[in-house]
């Protein structure tokens, strides 16, 4: 299968180096960014180098896109590759909120739309819990505040990032809330309420945490089935937004679109 990959940042960045390295059944067909000169050299890099490619030119070389971009980037590419049939691997989960025409756009066209577990563990028990009834789905995230730096919350709150020393809680609402409010930041809430009961039941406090280097994430969901609580450490990547089993999350599931044995729900 022939993998475009749509954004060059640390995630598409690492998933081009494990497709070059092999990734069974699957090579890189080329890539696209906003900065062509530092894509084109980054790509001739790679031990196979791989073209650069505006976005329909990519569409047309590939089976499967991956998208490791922007929301925003998201709302442009998404039509144009579930209307090819292409099967679309979302990065900017937040970007899928709302958007029940996606989704019946792929089943118009015969492909999937593939979600990673990205920062966050435990989606495996919110699926099997949606089973049954959940009562409630609660995440806490704490960043360094340099991984919140830029997000419209903090600028339209004039948040001085700069000026908090101890743990401070900066956000508080649903996960839909939270995807507009930090784009960038929060995918996994996003990933989190599609996976279990919604982005207006599930529930997000965002604190910025000057004391430890490291993404945190919590998850809390109560239900029938009892009481499921995963808490996270992620290591941050070269940049502060993005922990590095985001991009590990994302080359798993590429590496589980061949695999004879599947584990987990």
């Amino acid at each position: 299968m022939r993998v475009g990959v749509a954004g060059l940042g640390v995630i598409g960045r690492a998933v081009c180096r494990a497709l070059d390295e092999g990734i069974a059944g699957l090579r890189l067909a080329g890539a696209t960014a906003r900065d062509r000169e530092k894509a084109e050299r980054f790509l001739e890099s790679l031990r196979a180098p791989a073209p650069f490619l505006p976005f329909d030119a990519l569409l047309a070389a590939s089976e499967l896109i991956v998208e490791a971009s922007t929301q925003a980037h998201l709302a442009e590419i998404a039509p144009k590759t579930l209307a090819a049939g292409r099967d679309l691997v979302v990065l900017s989960a937040g970007g899928l909120l709302g958007r029940q025409d996606w989704v019946d756009l792929a089943a118009a066209h015969g492909c999937r739309i593939l979600v990673p577990s990205a920062a966050i563990a435990g989606l495996d028990g919110v699926k099997g819990a949606r089973v049954g009834t959940i009562t409630s789905v609660t995440m806490e995230t704490r960043k360094p505040p340099a991984g919140l730096a830029g997000a419209p919350w903090v600028v339209a709150q004039r948040i001085d990032l700069a000026a908090i020393t101890t743990e401070t809680l900066i956000f508080e609402g649903t996960a839909a809330e939270a995807c507009r409010a930090f784009p960038a930041n929060v995918n996994v809430v996003a990933a989190l309420s599609l996976a279990g009961v919604g982005p207006e039941r599930t529930r997000i406090k965002v604190f910025a945490a000057p004391e430890q280097p490291m993404n945190r994430h919590r998850i809390t969901v109560e239900g029938e089935f009892g009481r499921l609580a995963v808490e996270i450490e992620n290591v941050p990547s070269e940049n502060p937004r993005t922990g590095k089993l985001s991009y590990l999350s994302t080359i798993a599931l590429l590496r589980e679109l061949g695999a004879t044995l599947r584990v987990g729900t």
